[in-house]
């Protein structure tokens, strides 16, 4: 059986640090998870995640992390179920992290969203930029667009290879 979530999206909210009486660390968050298409209207909407993330990840998570930062988080599903004060079962479905990173530097966050969360989108350059992140990803555009036309070679050689029948192998 498998069961891997990868999800990558902001914080709604800071975590809710809490300890269990044996002195176990739990934070619960929730994600803003952007859909890959807009709605009629031509916005996109967003899918928010109730996540939980235990021990020295849970104290990481809460001390790095806080409302609006661009997370990436991997883990599992799980249901658990208990019953209400009126007696009624209910189900509670939840992302169970087992660890997560901060895709973004404080200084890329707080210059382009003040540190307010903005459900209308992900800025696509948000990825990167400092030590933090620990990733490939830059947070600078290319300046230099490529010309994808069929008139210039992709090896920049506008001189055809000179390639004879017998030295092909097939």
């Amino acid at each position: 059986m498998i069961n891997n979530v990868v999800l990558v999206g902001r914080m709604t909210r800071d975590a809710e640090l809490r300890y269990t009486p044996s002195n176990q660390a739990v934070a619960t968050f929730t994600l803003a998870v952007n859909r890959n298409f807009k709605n009629q209207s031509g916005e996109r909407e967003a899918d928010f995640i109730n996540c939980v993330i235990w021990r020295q990840q849970a104290e990481n998570l809460a001390n790095w992390a806080k409302k609006g930062t661009l997370v990436g988080i991997t883990g599992r599903i799980q249901t658990r179920n208990y019953e209400n004060q009126q007696g009624q079962r209910v189900y509670v479905t939840e992302v169970i992290a087992d660890s997560f990173q901060v895709l973004e530097s404080r200084a890329t966050r707080e210059g382009q969203s003040g540190g307010s969360y903005n459900a209308g989108g992900f800025n696509n350059n948000s990825f990167g930029g400092g030590a933090s992140t620990g990733g490939g990803f830059s947070s600078q555009p290319s300046q230099q667009t490529p010309n994808f036309g069929r008139d210039e070679s992709p090896f920049g050689n506008s001189n055809p290879m000179d390639i004879s029948d017998d030295d092909l192998p097939f």
